[in-house]
């Protein structure tokens, strides 16, 4: 069964705060704490848990290190995906370095930008190469997502470039909004957007 989009975000928020707790010994923790580290309902909690097969236990809760198997098994691919990003300004460094040191299956091999003082570089561990490889690296490496952290003026080339080399996902930290064919899979993150609801609830108070 394929899980929901709003599913796999939580499951993947339970993962990241528990594995915090993993190293501890035989850890366990109950559904209403788990919702309430991470403002959640402790209903949906459960409820996303029993999807993935996590049994509870009244007196200790559930087993840390089971959910975290469980949660491996249904959102992560065995080997992982190879992950490339484009565009390596201040925001693309970010996303490389942050990669590079959490804890996923995310692979990420590969940067790209048009600037010849960054080709041939290597940001944190990752080397950067010329955007006009890019088609051939894709296919090349078996890259399946691609973060894009270009400027506005490259954002449609760039999409066309992913879409015709088979690029099976894409997330966008542009302010452009793309179109994507139904089999690419695209999340588009609007830091405006953000700020603008965090806003409006924070002027109702």
């Amino acid at each position: 069964m394929q899980l929901p989009s709003r599913t796999v975000q939580r499951l993947s928020k339970y993962r990241r705060l528990l594995l915090k707790f993993q190293d501890l010994k035989e850890p366990h923790i109950f559904s209403h704490d788990l919702a309430r580290l991470l403002q959640l309902n402790p209903v949906q909690v459960r409820r996303d848990l029993m999807l993935i097969g996590v049994s509870g236990n009244h007196r200790k809760g559930y087993n840390v290190n089971e959910i975290i198997e469980l949660i491996g098994n249904r959102i992560d691919n065995e080997k992982g995906q190879n992950v490339a990003l484009i565009g390596v300004g201040n925001l693309g460094k970010v996303v490389v370095r942050y990669l590079k040191t959490s804890d996923t299956k995310m692979n990420i091999i590969a940067a790209f930008d048009i600037d010849n003082k960054k080709i041939n570089k290597c940001i944190s561990g990752i080397n950067c190469h010329n955007v006009c490889d890019l088609r051939e690296m894709i296919k090349q490496y078996s890259i399946s997502i691609a973060v894009i952290t270009v400027p506005p003026d490259y954002v449609e080339n760039i999409v066309q470039i992913l879409i015709d080399a088979g690029i099976k996902g894409i997330l966008n930290f542009t302010s452009t909004h793309i179109d994507t064919p139904p089999n690419i899979y695209l999340i588009e993150y609007d830091m405006i957007t953000s700020l603008e609801e965090i806003a409006y609830f924070v002027n109702r108070d």
